[in-house]
Protein backbone atom coordinates (compact mmCIF):
# COMPACT_ATOMS: atom_id res chain seq x y z
CA UNK A 1 0.00 0.00 0.00
CA UNK A 2 1.20 3.50 -0.84
CA UNK A 3 0.95 4.99 2.66
CA UNK A 4 1.99 8.49 1.62
CA UNK A 5 -0.63 8.61 -1.14
CA UNK A 6 -3.28 7.57 1.37
CA UNK A 7 -2.09 10.05 3.98
CA UNK A 8 -1.95 12.99 1.54
CA UNK A 9 -5.22 12.03 -0.14
CA UNK A 10 -7.12 11.94 3.13
CA UNK A 11 -5.56 15.27 4.16
CA UNK A 12 -6.67 16.89 0.90
CA UNK A 13 -10.17 15.56 1.52
CA UNK A 14 -10.16 17.07 5.01
CA UNK A 15 -10.42 13.67 6.71
CA UNK A 16 -8.29 13.18 9.84
CA UNK A 17 -6.33 9.92 10.15
CA UNK A 18 -4.02 9.15 13.08
CA UNK A 19 -1.16 6.65 13.06
CA UNK A 20 -3.39 3.88 14.37
CA UNK A 21 -5.73 4.31 11.41
CA UNK A 22 -2.85 4.30 8.92
CA UNK A 23 -1.40 1.16 10.50
CA UNK A 24 -4.81 -0.51 10.22
CA UNK A 25 -5.06 0.43 6.54
CA UNK A 26 -1.64 -1.15 5.96
CA UNK A 27 -2.67 -4.33 7.79
CA UNK A 28 -5.99 -4.47 5.91
CA UNK A 29 -4.25 -4.26 2.55
CA UNK A 30 -1.76 -6.93 3.57
CA UNK A 31 -4.60 -9.28 4.51
CA UNK A 32 -6.46 -8.47 1.30
CA UNK A 33 -3.38 -9.13 -0.85
CA UNK A 34 -2.79 -12.46 0.89
CA UNK A 35 -6.43 -13.54 0.57
CA UNK A 36 -6.53 -12.57 -3.10
CA UNK A 37 -3.90 -15.21 -3.81
CA UNK A 38 -6.42 -17.89 -2.88
CA UNK A 39 -9.80 -16.40 -3.75
CA UNK A 40 -11.19 -13.66 -5.97
CA UNK A 41 -12.12 -10.97 -3.46
CA UNK A 42 -11.42 -7.84 -5.49
CA UNK A 43 -9.65 -6.71 -8.64
CA UNK A 44 -5.88 -6.68 -8.28
CA UNK A 45 -4.84 -3.05 -8.74
CA UNK A 46 -1.60 -1.12 -8.51
CA UNK A 47 -0.81 0.32 -5.09
CA UNK A 48 -1.84 3.82 -6.21
CA UNK A 49 -5.09 2.66 -7.78
CA UNK A 50 -5.96 0.58 -4.74
CA UNK A 51 -5.60 3.62 -2.49
CA UNK A 52 -7.66 5.80 -4.84
CA UNK A 53 -10.40 3.41 -5.91
CA UNK A 54 -10.84 1.55 -2.64
CA UNK A 55 -9.76 3.65 0.33
CA UNK A 56 -10.27 7.28 -0.70
CA UNK A 57 -13.45 6.55 -2.65
CA UNK A 58 -14.89 4.66 0.32
CA UNK A 59 -14.08 7.56 2.65
CA UNK A 60 -16.00 10.18 0.63
CA UNK A 61 -19.06 10.34 2.95
CA UNK A 62 -16.79 11.72 5.67
CA UNK A 63 -16.22 14.80 3.49
CA UNK A 64 -19.92 15.64 3.76
CA UNK A 65 -20.54 14.88 7.46
CA UNK A 66 -22.93 12.05 6.55
CA UNK A 67 -22.03 9.88 9.55
CA UNK A 68 -23.07 11.05 13.03
CA UNK A 69 -21.12 9.86 16.05
CA UNK A 70 -21.90 6.25 16.94
CA UNK A 71 -24.11 5.69 13.89
CA UNK A 72 -25.41 2.19 13.22
CA UNK A 73 -24.38 1.39 9.63
CA UNK A 74 -24.89 -1.55 7.27
CA UNK A 75 -22.68 -2.07 4.21
CA UNK A 76 -24.91 -3.95 1.74
CA UNK A 77 -23.05 -6.21 -0.70
CA UNK A 78 -19.76 -5.30 0.93
CA UNK A 79 -17.59 -7.73 -1.02
CA UNK A 80 -14.05 -7.37 0.32
CA UNK A 81 -15.16 -4.67 2.76
CA UNK A 82 -15.74 -1.54 0.70
CA UNK A 83 -16.83 1.02 1.68
CA UNK A 84 -17.38 -0.29 5.21
CA UNK A 85 -13.87 -1.23 6.29
CA UNK A 86 -12.13 2.06 5.36
CA UNK A 87 -14.97 3.95 7.06
CA UNK A 88 -14.68 1.83 10.20
CA UNK A 89 -10.89 2.26 10.26
CA UNK A 90 -11.31 6.02 10.10
CA UNK A 91 -14.34 6.07 12.42
CA UNK A 92 -14.12 3.19 14.92
CA UNK A 93 -17.04 4.72 16.83
CA UNK A 94 -19.38 3.39 14.12
CA UNK A 95 -21.42 0.25 14.68
CA UNK A 96 -20.77 -1.44 11.32
CA UNK A 97 -22.45 -4.51 9.86
CA UNK A 98 -20.87 -6.02 6.74
CA UNK A 99 -23.49 -7.87 4.68
CA UNK A 100 -22.58 -10.23 1.85
CA UNK A 101 -24.12 -13.27 0.18
CA UNK A 102 -20.81 -15.13 -0.14
CA UNK A 103 -19.57 -16.98 2.91
CA UNK A 104 -15.90 -16.70 1.90
CA UNK A 105 -16.11 -12.91 2.00
CA UNK A 106 -17.80 -12.96 5.39
CA UNK A 107 -15.08 -15.22 6.81
CA UNK A 108 -12.42 -12.90 5.40
CA UNK A 109 -14.02 -9.84 6.99
CA UNK A 110 -14.32 -11.61 10.34
CA UNK A 111 -10.58 -12.27 10.15
CA UNK A 112 -9.88 -8.62 9.27
CA UNK A 113 -11.96 -7.32 12.18
CA UNK A 114 -10.11 -9.62 14.56
CA UNK A 115 -6.63 -8.79 13.24
CA UNK A 116 -7.26 -5.04 13.20
CA UNK A 117 -8.85 -4.98 16.64
CA UNK A 118 -12.04 -3.41 15.34
CA UNK A 119 -15.58 -4.01 16.55
CA UNK A 120 -18.06 -4.97 13.82
CA UNK A 121 -20.36 -7.71 12.55
CA UNK A 122 -20.06 -9.73 9.36
CA UNK A 123 -23.38 -11.19 8.22
CA UNK A 124 -23.80 -13.94 5.61
CA UNK A 125 -27.14 -13.39 3.86
CA UNK A 126 -28.78 -11.94 0.78
CA UNK A 127 -30.03 -8.42 1.28
CA UNK A 128 -33.59 -9.43 0.43
CA UNK A 129 -33.57 -12.00 3.24
CA UNK A 130 -31.65 -10.01 5.86
CA UNK A 131 -33.98 -7.01 5.50
CA UNK A 132 -36.89 -9.15 6.67
CA UNK A 133 -35.20 -10.11 9.92
CA UNK A 134 -36.65 -8.06 12.82
CA UNK A 135 -33.20 -7.15 14.18
CA UNK A 136 -32.20 -5.58 10.85
CA UNK A 137 -35.39 -4.13 9.39
CA UNK A 138 -35.82 -0.36 9.79
CA UNK A 139 -32.91 -0.58 12.24
CA UNK A 140 -29.95 1.34 10.78
CA UNK A 141 -29.02 5.02 10.66
CA UNK A 142 -27.23 4.50 7.35
CA UNK A 143 -27.19 1.84 4.63
CA UNK A 144 -24.29 2.00 2.17
CA UNK A 145 -23.82 0.25 -1.17
CA UNK A 146 -20.96 0.58 -3.61
CA UNK A 147 -20.73 -0.86 -7.14
CA UNK A 148 -23.56 -3.30 -6.44
CA UNK A 149 -26.46 -2.77 -8.88
CA UNK A 150 -28.54 -0.29 -10.87
CA UNK A 151 -29.87 2.63 -8.84
CA UNK A 152 -33.54 1.52 -8.60
CA UNK A 153 -32.37 -1.92 -7.45
CA UNK A 154 -30.12 -0.34 -4.82
CA UNK A 155 -33.09 1.52 -3.39
CA UNK A 156 -34.93 -1.76 -2.76
CA UNK A 157 -31.84 -3.53 -1.40
CA UNK A 158 -30.90 -0.79 1.08
CA UNK A 159 -33.89 1.27 2.21
CA UNK A 160 -35.70 -1.54 4.08
CA UNK A 161 -32.73 -1.58 6.48
CA UNK A 162 -32.96 2.14 7.27
CA UNK A 163 -34.97 3.64 10.10
CA UNK A 164 -37.17 6.67 9.41
CA UNK A 165 -34.90 9.68 9.77
CA UNK A 166 -31.90 7.74 8.42
CA UNK A 167 -30.55 7.51 4.90
CA UNK A 168 -29.34 5.21 2.17
CA UNK A 169 -26.12 6.21 0.37
CA UNK A 170 -25.11 4.60 -2.92
CA UNK A 171 -21.92 5.15 -4.92
CA UNK A 172 -22.66 5.48 -8.64
CA UNK A 173 -20.79 6.33 -11.81
CA UNK A 174 -21.90 7.82 -15.14
CA UNK A 175 -25.10 5.74 -15.20
CA UNK A 176 -26.53 7.68 -12.27
CA UNK A 177 -28.08 10.44 -14.38
CA UNK A 178 -29.98 8.07 -16.66
CA UNK A 179 -31.14 5.93 -13.73
CA UNK A 180 -32.17 8.84 -11.52
CA UNK A 181 -35.87 9.23 -12.52
CA UNK A 182 -36.63 5.55 -11.97
CA UNK A 183 -34.58 5.48 -8.77
CA UNK A 184 -36.53 8.47 -7.45
CA UNK A 185 -39.84 6.68 -8.02
CA UNK A 186 -38.48 3.54 -6.39
CA UNK A 187 -37.33 5.48 -3.34
CA UNK A 188 -40.80 6.97 -2.94
CA UNK A 189 -42.41 3.52 -3.00
CA UNK A 190 -39.98 2.41 -0.31
CA UNK A 191 -40.70 5.34 2.01
CA UNK A 192 -37.94 7.76 1.06
CA UNK A 193 -37.12 10.81 -1.03
CA UNK A 194 -34.05 10.85 -3.29
CA UNK A 195 -31.78 13.90 -3.39
CA UNK A 196 -30.07 15.14 -6.53
CA UNK A 197 -26.78 13.25 -7.14
CA UNK A 198 -23.93 14.61 -5.04
CA UNK A 199 -20.58 14.86 -6.91
CA UNK A 200 -17.92 12.95 -4.97
CA UNK A 201 -14.50 13.40 -6.59
CA UNK A 202 -11.27 12.23 -4.98
CA UNK A 203 -7.72 13.62 -5.24
CA UNK A 204 -5.51 12.67 -8.18
CA UNK A 205 -8.34 11.11 -10.20
CA UNK A 206 -9.69 13.70 -12.59
CA UNK A 207 -10.36 10.91 -15.11
CA UNK A 208 -13.23 9.47 -13.08
CA UNK A 209 -15.52 10.28 -10.20
CA UNK A 210 -18.43 8.76 -8.41
CA UNK A 211 -21.55 10.55 -7.31
CA UNK A 212 -23.45 9.71 -4.14
CA UNK A 213 -27.15 8.97 -4.39
CA UNK A 214 -28.67 9.85 -1.04
CA UNK A 215 -32.19 8.74 -0.15
CA UNK A 216 -33.72 10.16 3.03
CA UNK A 217 -36.00 7.67 4.79
CA UNK A 218 -39.24 9.39 5.78
CA UNK A 219 -41.53 6.53 6.76
CA UNK A 220 -41.47 2.78 7.30
CA UNK A 221 -40.95 0.68 4.18
CA UNK A 222 -44.13 -1.23 3.22
CA UNK A 223 -44.02 -4.89 4.25
CA UNK A 224 -44.15 -5.94 0.59
CA UNK A 225 -40.50 -4.88 0.16
CA UNK A 226 -37.95 -6.14 -0.43
CA UNK A 227 -39.38 -8.73 -2.77
CA UNK A 228 -38.02 -12.27 -2.89
CA UNK A 229 -34.32 -12.77 -3.77
CA UNK A 230 -33.51 -11.93 -7.37
CA UNK A 231 -36.75 -10.10 -8.12
CA UNK A 232 -35.44 -6.54 -7.50
CA UNK A 233 -32.75 -7.03 -10.15
CA UNK A 234 -35.09 -8.72 -12.64
CA UNK A 235 -37.98 -6.29 -12.16
CA UNK A 236 -36.67 -2.99 -10.76
CA UNK A 237 -39.17 -0.69 -9.08
CA UNK A 238 -40.08 2.61 -10.61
Amino acid sequence: MNAERLRSGLARMGIPADETALERFFAFHALLDEANRHMDLTAVLSEDESVDRHDLDSAVPLCFSLLPEGARVIDVGTGAGFPGMPLLILRPDLHMTFLDAQQKRVRFLEQVLDKLGLSGTALHARAEDAARLPEHRDAYDRAFSRAVAASPVLMELTLPFVRPGGMSVAWKGPAAAAEFPQAKRAAFLLGASLREPLPAPIPNREDWAHVLLIADKERLTPKLYPRKPGTPAKKPLG
